[in-house]
């Protein structure tokens, strides 16, 4: 049994974004941050450097009460500041 699945949403959305695979399961595996929502999901974020050097946040969006949890949707932001919650 898979450990997640991909909504088809999600699935584009990775592809279009040019967001590796390996980011998104580096961050199921072992998020830096992990809280719920009020809607039921789970936000679980982790930050990476890319290619460029550059700093990101790549915050996946999951339905953990599906089996197996569904990734809803995803997406990598330079607003690290914005998303990011203190300990």
């Amino acid at each position: 049994m898979p450990r997640f699945t991909l909504s088809k949403h999600a699935e584009s959305e990775m592809i279009r974004r040019q967001i590796p695979r390996a980011w998104v399961e580096s961050v199921l595996d072992s998020p830096e941050q992990r809280y719920p929502e009020p809607d039921g999901t789970d936000i679980l974020q982790s930050r990476f450097v890319a290619e460029n050097g550059r700093m990101y946040l790549l915050r996946v969006i999951l339905a953990p009460d599906k089996d197996p949890p569904v990734v809803v949707t995803l997406y990598r932001t330079s607003k690290i500041e914005k998303y990011w919650r203190p300990e």
